[in-house]
């Protein structure tokens, strides 16, 4: 049984161009694939609706897009189109990667349906090799090298890629229950209060700190705190000379 991770549209060569193509091309595909995603998620994509929003049978996507997999990856890598990285000496390198950051997690919350896809397949088309070749480039410049390349590159992805996880999370909970998150945190409350007899350092720091009439600068805040203190420490580290690990 082949293996289905290497079973990507990124390592086979590209299919053959047939004569007497419809009008809509693979652009127009992935577009729309992305709004319909972005409306209903991955489960509500399937080649037969995408074919109706285009005006088009299912039969004429094929002639573009092999199925409905080949165009999971080509929406990913779209995706990943819409993140900046600025090139070496656009701006000082902790700027770049706070660029980068941002870029990756604003990218992932207005696509959250692509959290559950990185890594599923190759990441390898145009824009995520892009990315990669100017992350090389702006951290090489910096000062980092060999596998410190990858460990601050999976720093960033990671500390972006989880807080757009967990804000996605909480952002589809509260859609689905049809409130706020102050209204959902009102529900708690009672219960948060039997644990507080217990939990006394936690119950006053939640009484004092949890902001629930702006959730979204509560996440912003969060997000900067953390990026700050990684890129901190990667200045501190270069500026120590790379001590031993």
């Amino acid at each position: 049984m082949p293996d289905l991770f290497f079973d990507s549209v990124w390592l086979r060569p590209p299919s053959r161009k047939r004569t007497g193509q419809p009008t809509l091309d693979r652009d127009q595909i992935v577009r729309a694939a992305m709004e319909l995603l972005d409306e209903e998620g991955p489960s509500g994509l399937s080649m037969r609706r995408l074919g109706t929003r285009l005006g088009a049978g299912a039969t004429s996507l094929y002639w573009h897009v092999a199925n409905k997999d080949d165009l999971l990856e080509l929406v990913v890598d779209e995706v990943l189109g819409e993140i900046y990285v600025p090139e070496p000496g656009d701006t000082h390198w902790r700027i770049a990667l706070s660029v980068m950051a941002n870029g990756m997690r604003t990218a992932f919350l207005r696509h959250s349906w692509v959290i559950g896809l990185l890594g599923t397949k190759p990441t390898l088309g145009p824009n995520a090799m892009r990315m990669g070749e100017r992350s090389v480039a702006l951290l090489t410049a910096a000062g980092f090298a060999g596998m410190e390349l990858s460990h601050v590159s999976s720093m960033i992805h990671a500390h972006a890629l989880g807080s757009a996880t967990v804000q996605a999370a909480l952002v589809t909970a509260t859609k689905r229950s049809g409130q706020s998150v102050g209204q959902m945190v009102e529900q708690l409350e009672p219960y948060l209060e039997q644990l507080g007899a217990d939990h006394p350092r936690y119950d006053e720091w939640r009484k004092g700190n949890v902001v629930l009439d702006d959730p979204e600068r509560m996440w912003n805040d969060s997000f900067a705190f953390g990026l700050e203190r990684l890129l901190d420490g990667l200045e501190n580290w270069l500026a120590a000379g790379k001590p031993a690990q």
